[in-house]
């Protein structure tokens, strides 16, 4: 497998990094020197980002490509690398693209369950603009007959983006909200979930999420356990002192099935709950 990854950012990383032994060779896009050079420390070609215009190195990456991973957020205009790349993506026809999208397209279900047919309900301007990216991407490979897999990935957590820095700083909240919950994915079970739709060339929508929706503030307080610490004190929702982004996660309200990259991408999850995940991370810490 040939992999050309837009955008090689925490996901595409980890990806790259469990594929490894499947990899001929592997391209990251990088919008700085500084990134392209921590993207050649992982044994993978860099490759400036550069925008609608000029970039024959990504052009020449896609002549060579089989497979390709977009990790790249869409913006007012639309999707980034539609809307440079697609007349070379036809021409280049990999053999399987995967785009990694987020569960935030569902938007409020009230807590009630949802999988990859519920109606997408998104509330923020950035879940809408989602939807219209994935939507673009399901009409380019039907257009083009490449299979394009949307994965929807719930909270991203791993290493680095874990709660014990807060928590060790003093600096955590454990924010209330009654009903709410969410789910999580652990980078691991990203990178499998990426890996395996684009060794399975799988087509259509996969949600990206571990087995246990759950109140943020019960994994601050396992967190908090794991350290032996005393978790922070509670937080009303509506007293905390949020951004308007931190505080839009919380108007998005929903239990996410994963029952489909189970059975049709052959995922058992590394870290099925964040008790397993928040562990593992620790455990990597200390090391």
């Amino acid at each position: 497998m040939k992999l050309l990854c837009f955008g090689m950012g925490y996901s595409a990383q980890a990806t790259v990094a469990l594929t490894a032994a499947r990899l001929a060779h592997a391209w990251g896009t990088a919008r700085s020197e500084g990134k392209a050079a921590a993207i050649a420390a992982l044994g993978a070609t860099p490759v400036i980002w550069p925008g609608a215009t000029g970039g024959d190195t990504i052009e020449r990456a896609l002549a060579e490509t089989s497979h390709v991973l977009v990790s790249i957020a869409p913006d007012d205009d639309g999707d980034p690398v539609l809307n440079a790349w697609s007349a070379a993506l036809v021409q280049a026809r990999p053999e399987a693209i995967c785009y990694l999208s987020t569960v935030g397209v569902y938007g409020n279900h009230d807590g009630a369950w949802v999988d990859e047919t519920s109606e997408c309900r998104p509330v923020s301007a950035r879940s809408r603009r989602r939807v219209a990216a994935e939507q673009a991407w399901a009409d380019f490979g039907d257009k083009a007959s490449i299979p394009v897999s949307i994965i929807r990935l719930a909270g991203i957590y791993g290493p680095g983006r874990g709660p014990f820095q807060k928590l060790k700083s003093g600096t955590s909240r454990r924010i209330i909200k009654p009903g709410q919950v969410f789910n999580r994915i652990h980078v691991d079970d990203i990178a499998q979930i990426a890996g395996a739709a684009l060794i399975r060339r799988a087509n259509g929508i996969f949600n990206g999420a571990d087995d246990e929706p759950a109140p943020p503030q019960d994994v601050i307080t396992f967190g908090a356990d794991l350290l032996g610490i005393e978790p922070p004190p509670e937080v009303a929702f509506a007293d905390a002192d949020m951004t308007p982004m931190g505080r839009s996660f919380y108007s998005e309200n929903k239990r996410v099935k994963n029952e489909k990259i189970k059975r049709d991408l052959g995922i058992s999850l590394i870290h099925p709950t964040y008790r397993e995940g928040l562990r593992a991370i620790l455990a990597a810490e200390r090391e």
